[in-house]
């Protein structure tokens, strides 16, 4: 799917389902991480991960442009467009459309983070890190020995 069928896409449910035009842009940004799209208020423009698309298909992207149209709406409108408020909720219930995405997180990052484990040469305590730490500036908080990395 291009950033063309994208766009179309999303002024076809807007005229569908909320039966109003979308009058400005919609594209993919890669650089989303975690969010399956957002609605910027400055510029009125829409944007949608591709990795949605990727990882769960065409309803997924659907319901993400349905909640991001619903921001649209009612900001152009002047009424409440954040999560939190009672138009945004109302609205999304009438367009069924979800409150959140399917998760995107990279299950890669957690599997891979790098656990590092440290020893105190006194007294035998660990300690677990995920961040390396300096054993010349740290002690061991229990007999205030030395600590040593275990590989």
């Amino acid at each position: 799917m291009t950033d063309y069928d994208l766009y179309q896409l999303v002024c076809n449910i807007s005229e569908r389902v909320f039966d109003k035009p979308f009058l400005h842009k919609a594209y993919f940004n890669k650089r989303l991480r975690t969010t399956g799209g957002r609605y910027l208020l400055q510029s009125h423009n829409i944007e949608i991960n591709p990795r949605a698309y990727e990882k769960y298909g065409f309803k997924e992207v659907e319901g993400i442009i349905r909640h991001e149209l619903c921001h649209y709406h009612l900001h152009i409108e002047g009424k409440g467009y954040q999560h939190r408020d009672v138009d945004f909720r109302i609205l999304l219930k009438k367009t069924n459309a979800p409150r959140f995405c399917s998760n995107l997180d990279q299950e890669n990052k957690r599997k891979n983070s790098k656990q590092y484990t440290y020893v105190c040469l006194k007294c035998g305590m660990h300690y677990h890190r995920k961040i390396r730490m300096n054993t010349a500036k740290y002690c061991c908080s229990k007999c205030l020995g030395r600590l040593k990395l275990k590989s």
